[in-house]
């Protein structure tokens, strides 16, 4: 997909070629690169990457098999030289042609807007009408937003392997493609495309990839990039819109505008605190996360408080003020006789002092304007956010309220959104490290010699007893393994986070390869052991972290709702529970899961483990918030969010939700500003109505679904043996999957702090999801997104009792009725519309044994045809993507520039294994893989 913003879109509005615009800026930046080409690396290599590129473009196009040989042979024939200047061309094409795409998505959206179109689906206009027209009261809504939350999730799981140096020049091209789109004199038109050059010219001399490891450092300032762009402003902005969408839609009886006072959106990160398999997360990397965070928020603060400043110079020798804001103004170092009669100015001096105390009491180094005179720092954001009010209060009671838009509102909002903690760091551990933590604990203290070995039953019983227990495992006078060193330094360092940026900044604890309730009273105990989890006078525990289980695999799925409903019951949980008001979060994992079952077998299984935990925190009287682990690819979960919210199984919503949002996604939806708001405007609309539209209620409608669900459990079946027969039970199919895809080279990128698999082996039970998920993706392959679902209808449908006519119409009015389907089989189309077997036939060459090649591609190729088949007999349509012709026009034209990429790709790796088989390394041939898997992603966007 190309983001979220985009498959949301509707086209509507008249024109006599909408694309018109899009074809012409691809044209000119193509253009462009192709002059800078020729001017760098000469004629002669221009003129080869023409050449490559019309022969491509014959073969996608026209499907020309001499074409088809003829672009063989000339990648072949090339020099190493001349390879990667190819392989840069053509990766740098898909980086521009995305740019193109997002900008002209921008336009489009304008166009409705300008030409008062409806209120288009995604946008919190339309839902809210959508309600209204439903019934659903006003209050109903505003008691909606003050009690949400709805938290996007950046992870440290960079597949597209983009360097900052990347994004800026990217940034600078799109914001001068959108100026083309406003009337402009000719000496601008041609500064515009001077600046234009300059950048894509700056693009081609920027080294594209890291030569060295990423640290977690580097992923923190990675995802910090995507604050200053679009979440700082763009967030509170959104707050803004919705409140006079709620006012068009709901007007109050004065035409007023009624605010909304809670922090319904909110920011969540991973990024140095995710340690499930990382070694190089650790307190340190902890504390460093937040000083960074708090800097950047302090930063943007400072930057707007000074500007604030300058533009409310507002006298008194006009206007009065406040009595709080003259005691305000009395409170700040500024003595300046210019400003006596500027309360306002002297107020914000003062406050500006006291954000730099607080910035330098929190970590920051370089504060670049220098404060007035010396203030104490701000005890928390509140204080900081009370002085505001205090402003603002003041102009609206002087006729200043107007003044008070944009800036001073977007910064009331950002304080009340941000804090000083920016975003909450989630902690995250698996389970196994949490065990071997206590084990030494318990051994160490005489308490318990092998904990290992103790049965579910004992474990529980130990763990509830040494809750109740006022004293402490740990000692200070004796020595402890490595891990439970590091790990009670983590959860301190936690505890002093808390203490120094505000409980929000790390509030959730998540709990990989959770099996038992043990492994959740596991945390709780290392958390009374540092200090996060207390026991007063009268024995009641108070905790600061909410522990959340991770549920991943297909059998952990299915053990999801049993754990939670066990653990609900403990009268220790029950109070830690009733303190988080009577809230618990359950985080379930896509990407494991998928590559556990597949991926009709990991849909289903979360959505029955989400029914199943809906009704047993209602039996426990306790609102359930799910935490969704998706990725970028399908397989892992990915797809458009909007789509993917609303299809949730009922009640498992309910105003609570938070996403994680990972890989080059992360680029695509919230690297441009505008994009990024409307990306952010789709999770909060389906939210909205996810939780608050009425459900069909009523016995035939019931019944169907409970039909549905019954053929899905039978379809799930069927696709779980298929895909289980390939991955995990075919001999050799794991040596076919590390030979014909780029993998192995994959795990040299210097993609992130995380290693490829979680152990020293080629098993694909211990490779990481991302990896796995993102090489098919390269092969164009794209096999977790689809593989099982032909063999499974074909079972269905031809087997078993039951006529096939009735069985297939079934399934038609599953697709036409059941959300859950229908989004299933869009996501899968989507996939199958980026597979190309003609490419995935080149990647299947380097596998060398030629019997192994020839049994495992021709099982892939035949389920391939199978799933087509069975996707066009559902639907009705036989081409993909029918229903969203703007991103079907959009794959289709990209592949041409694919093309190349993936050819070249495939003798490079050649080249580069035959190396390897000598111990001999070229370090071109290894940058051009390196480039071409860049490129690669870059056109595909969801691949990670």
């Amino acid at each position: 997909m190309l983001n979220d913003a985009s498959a949301a879109e509707t086209d509507t509005a008249s024109g006599p070629d909408k694309d018109a615009p899009l074809k012409e800026d691809i044209r000119l930046l193509g253009r462009l690169l192709g002059d800078v080409l020729r001017e760098q690396e000469g004629e002669a290599v221009f003129d080869v990457v023409e050449t490559i590129r019309q022969t491509s473009v014959r073969f996608r196009r026209e499907e020309d098999a001499e074409a088809a040989l003829a672009l063989d042979t000339m990648l072949k024939q090339l020099t190493r030289e001349q390879t990667n200047s190819v392989v840069r061309a053509f990766s740098y094409f898909s980086h521009l042609a995305n740019i193109a795409e997002d900008q002209h998505h921008i336009r489009r959206r304008r166009a409705h807007l300008l030409a008062g179109s409806p209120a288009q689906k995604g946008s919190v206009s339309f839902a809210l009408k959508k309600l209204r027209a439903a019934g659903v009261p006003r209050a109903t809504v505003d008691r909606f937003f003050q009690e949400a939350l709805i938290a996007p999730v950046l992870t440290a799981h960079p597949t597209e392997v983009q360097r900052k140096s990347i994004l800026d020049a990217e940034h600078d091209i799109a914001r001068l493609l959108a100026e083309r789109d406003t009337p402009q004199t000719p000496k601008e038109r041609l500064a515009n495309m001077q600046l234009l050059r300059s950048r894509v010219a700056t693009l081609w001399q920027t080294r594209m990839l890291r030569y060295s490891k990423l640290t977690v450092a580097d992923e923190i300032e990675n995802a910090l990039s995507y604050y200053r762009i679009t979440f700082l402003r763009e967030l509170p902005a959104l707050y803004d819109d919705i409140e006079d969408d709620i006012a068009a839609e709901y007007p109050d009886g004065d035409g007023s505008v009624t605010p909304i006072d809670a922090a319904h959106v909110q920011m969540g990160s991973w990024i140095g605190g995710d340690r499930d398999g990382n070694p190089n997360v650790n307190a340190g990397t902890m504390q460093h996360a937040l000083a960074r965070h708090a800097t950047t928020i302090l930063d943007f603060y400072l930057d707007e408080v000074h500007a604030l400043g300058a533009e409310l110079s507002v006298s008194t020798l006009l206007v009065g003020v406040s009595g709080e804001l003259e005691a305000l103004a009395g409170q700040s170092p500024d003595a300046s006789p210019h400003r006596s009669d500027e309360p306002y100015r002297r107020a914000l001096i003062g406050v500006y002092a006291r954000l730099a105390a607080t910035a330098r009491s929190l970590g920051a180094t370089n504060i670049l304007r220098k404060e007035v005179g010396a203030a104490a720092p701000y005890p928390d954001a509140a204080a900081f956010a009370a002085d505001l009010n205090v402003i603002n209060a003041s102009l609206a009671a002087n006729h200043g309220a107007a003044l008070a838009r944009p800036r001073l509102a977007t910064l009331r909002r950002a304080a009340h959104i941000f804090g000083f903690h920016l975003a909450s760091l989630d902690m995250r551990q698996t389970s196994d490290v949490h065990e071997k933590v206590l084990a030494d604990l318990f051994a160490k203290s005489g308490v318990e010699q092998d904990y290992a070995s103790l049965s579910e039953e004992e474990r529980e019983t130990l763990l509830l007893s040494e809750l109740s227990q006022p004293r402490l495992l740990y000692s200070p006078f004796i020595s402890y393994s490595e891990v439970t060193d590091s790990e009670l330094a983590i959860l301190r360092a936690a505890r002093d986070i808390r203490a120094r940026y505000g409980s929000r900044a790390i509030r959730n604890y998540i709990i990989s390869h959770t099996e038992t309730v043990s492994d959740l009273l596991e945390v709780m105990l290392l958390q009374k052991e540092t200090g996060l989890l207390r026991l007063d006078a009268n024995g009641s525990a108070s905790g600061e972290l909410m522990v959340i289980p991770l549920f991943e695999t297909i059998p952990d799925l299915q053990r999801a709702a049993g754990i939670m409903g066990r653990a609900m019951a403990l009268p220790l949980v029950k109070q830690l529970i009733a303190q988080q008001g009577q809230l618990q979060e359950v985080m379930l994992g896509y990407s494991d899961s998928n590559k556990d079952g597949g991926f009709l077998t990991s849909n289903w299984e979360l959505y029955k483990a989400e029914l199943a935990l809906v009704r047993d925190f209602r039996q426990a009287g306790v609102k359930l918030r799910l935490f969704h682990g998706r990725g970028g690819t399908v397989g892992r979960g990915g797809g458009p969010s909007y789509e993917a919210i609303l299809a949730q199984p009922p009640g498992t919503v309910n105003g609570q939700i938070r996403l994680t949002e990972q890989g080059e996604i992360i680029a695509s939806k919230f690297s441009n500003a505008e994009i990024g708001r409307r990306n952010l405007e789709l999770l909060v609309a389906a939210t909205l109505e996810a939780s608050l539209a009425p459900p069909a209620d009523n016995p035939q409608h019931a019944a169907r679904l409970a039909r549905f669900e019954t053929v899905m459990a039978e379809l799930s079946n069927l696709a779980y043996k298929a895909y289980r027969h390939l991955v995990y039970e075919t001999p050799g199919f794991t040596e076919y999957f590390f030979a014909a895809t780029p993998i192995a080279e994959i795990a040299e990128l210097n993609l992130g702090s995380r290693p490829a698999s979680r152990k020293a082996n080629q098993r694909i039970e211990d490779l990481r999801a991302i990896p796995w998920g993102f090489s098919w993706g390269q092969c164009r392959l794209l096999l977790p997104g689809w593989f099982g679902f032909g063999s499974a209808i074909g079972a269905w449908i031809n087997d078993g009792p039951g006529a096939k006519d009735e069985k297939i119409a079934q399934l038609r009015g599953m697709y036409a009725e059941w959300p859950f389907f229908a989004t299933l089989l869009s996501n899968m189309d989507m996939v199958l519309a980026k597979t190309d077997l003609a490419i995935a036939s080149r990647y299947a060459e380097l596998v060398a044994d030629t019997e192994l090649r020839e049994r495992i591609y021709k099982r892939i190729t035949e389920e391939h045809g199978n799933t087509l088949q069975c996707l066009e007999l559902i639907t009705g349509n036989t081409q993909r993507l029918a229903g969203n012709p703007l991103l079907a026009r959009s794959i289709q034209n990209r592949f041409a520039y694919l093309d190349p990429l993936n050819h070249l790709q495939v003798e490079l790796i050649k080249r580069h294994r035959a190396l390897s088989s000598q111990d001999q390394v070229d370090e071109r041939v290894h940058r051009g893989i390196q480039l071409s898997i860049n490129g690669v992603a870059a056109g595909l966007r969801n691949t990670g």
